[in-house]
């Protein structure tokens, strides 16, 4: 199931937006607003005029989603309150925050503590969220563990075991890159964080949109998914690139290797979708929870 991006600007997008599907599920990761330097954007804007901005985004997303569709909405720590703000007077109707840890260090302060998470608030349109599947996990056995869990672990509110992209060494092969080394964008999600929130929040069929896509990682791990992913970019030069990322999926993107920490989840093979048995991972899917039954 292809996905598809669009040049152009999110909120002018949604106002003419004519699907006949409403969305289902957005991850919403805009700018910061830190001053860094997008080609075009500015990301230096006045506080009240980019939060105005951001609530013309999650009204028009409100509009545009179906009921009991939800959104994650990313942002830096400290805007927490105008997160909820936002969302709140918007209609959206709170559900979670997200703790995602970092897993790298954070830049030390002589003010405050350092900053080593980053929010997501995950809100519904109305009380119940339409889709909600409980993933259980497998990450890696704390210092004070003596035992494996035999069955993994429910997902909770704190995701300690993602690995941010970060701009230097721990980034590894997944940050796409120009030639001369430099990030393609100056933020990136990483594959392992949009596959969580996918499976959790959304079923094959459903439609996933991106307001702003960025290099396109929700687009391409909801291509994978089968799902309906849609996204808006501002920067041409990024939609090329997503672009060329959906045509041809590089290894390092492909979400078949996250099937073993997932392998405990109740209807895994409903929730991931085809793509299970389209490319085989021998050593995940010869487990009887994966094995076909085809003549």
């Amino acid at each position: 199931m292809k996905a598809n991006i669009v040049n152009g600007d999110c909120i002018g997008y949604l106002k003419s937006y004519s699907e006949p599907r409403l969305i289902d599920l957005t991850f919403l990761d805009p700018p910061f607003n830190q001053a860094k330097k997008y080609e075009l954007h500015d990301d230096n804007l006045p506080e009240d005029a980019y939060w105005y901005w951001m609530q013309q985004v999650c009204e028009l997303l409100y509009q545009r989603t179906t009921e009991g569709g939800v959104v994650y909405f990313m942002q830096r720590e400290k805007n927490m309150e105008f997160v909820l703000r936002c969302l709140r007077e918007t209609g959206w109707i709170f559900q979670n925050s997200i703790i995602w840890k970092k897993l790298t260090s954070a830049v030390p302060s002589n003010l405050r503590y350092g900053k080593g998470f980053q929010i997501i608030v995950v809100a519904t349109k109305g009380k119940r969220p339409r889709i909600f599947n409980r993933l259980r996990i497998t990450p890696p056995l704390p210092a004070n563990y003596k035992f494996d869990r035999k069955n993994g672990m429910y997902v909770t509110d704190v995701w300690d075991d993602i690995r941010e992209l970060t701009s230097g060494y721990f980034a590894g092969d997944e940050a796409l890159r120009r030639d001369n080394g430099e990030r393609a964008h100056k933020q990136q999600a990483p594959i392992a964080l949009l596959l969580r929130i996918i499976l959790a929040s959304s079923q094959p069929g459903d439609t996933v949109f991106d307001p702003f896509a960025g290099t396109g990682t929700t687009l391409v791990v909801a291509q994978q998914l089968g799902r309906h992913g849609f996204g808006t970019e501002i920067d041409p030069t990024h939609v090329a690139l997503i672009k060329t990322r959906l045509d041809h999926i590089r290894n390092i993107d492909k979400v078949n290797r996250w099937l073993q920490d997932y392998i405990h989840t109740a209807d895994l093979p409903v929730i991931w979708g085809h793509p299970i048995h389209e490319e085989r991972q021998d050593n995940v899917l010869d487990l009887p929870l994966f094995r076909r039954t085809d003549p």
